[in-house]
């Protein structure tokens, strides 16, 4: 079998190596939804079309495109720390294998730690009966990170909520400015669509809205 692999990768790559980015490359999708800022990002930015009544525009690639660059942006000091820590002295052959795994989780669990809500932490502990831990890096994964998806998900909710105020307003405006004209056989929403972009745009609400989701995590 090692001969195999070998021959396979052209006997460049040492077999465990090749096993363990091929490993990597499988998890790397769970790892970005996951213990990432990109689940928060990618809910505000859907909550921000759906509030200004643009169902497909931006697409949901161009939003996922935007959500997966914010997301390197903001994770750019957690990476940094792994590849300095982990992955160069890894290269150079001066840990195992099993201590650059050991070294890329730190800075992940700092990160998840530091944007999560401890009254959720707390919840999760008593779930799976973990005992209490004066330092909370001693926590397994296994109940960080569904703490840390729990709380970027309400977040993200809450945000969504604030963001849908503004337009929520407009629409009302409109509706009532209709109403007491007697155009009720106009549709609202077709109406309320050009203010709502107008006012989107006149507060530059792209970077307005892309510097908020930068600043929380920094």
């Amino acid at each position: 079998m090692n001969d195999l692999l070998t021959q396979l990768n052209g006997g460049n790559v040492p077999v465990l190596d090749l096993i363990f980015l091929l490993t990597f490359a499988a998890l790397l999708p769970s790892i970005v939804i996951m213990m990432t800022s990109f689940t928060r990002t990618i809910i505000i930015l859907s909550f921000t079309r759906n509030a200004m009544g643009v169902q497909q525009s931006p697409p949901n690639m161009v939003l996922v495109g935007i959500a997966l660059f914010l997301t390197l942006y903001i994770m750019s000091p957690v990476i940094d720390r792994i590849n300095v820590e982990a992955y160069q002295p890894y290269l150079r052959e001066e840990i195992s294998q099993e201590e650059v795994v050991e070294r890329m989780v730190v800075p992940l669990k700092e990160f998840m730690l530091r944007n999560t809500e401890v009254d959720t932490l707390d919840h999760f502990l008593q779930i799976s009966g973990t005992e209490l831990r004066e330092d909370p890096m001693d926590y397994p994964l296994t109940v960080i990170v569904p703490s840390f998806m729990t709380t970027e998900l309400k977040r993200g909710f809450i945000a969504g909520f604030l963001i849908y105020l503004p337009f929520l307003l407009v629409d009302i405006i409109v509706s009532t400015t209709l109403m007491s004209m007697g155009m009720v056989m106009l549709p609202p929403a077709m109406v309320s669509m050009p203010f709502k972009l107008l006012l989107f745009v006149t507060v530059d609400g792209w970077e307005l809205l892309f510097t908020s989701i930068a600043t929380v995590y920094r």
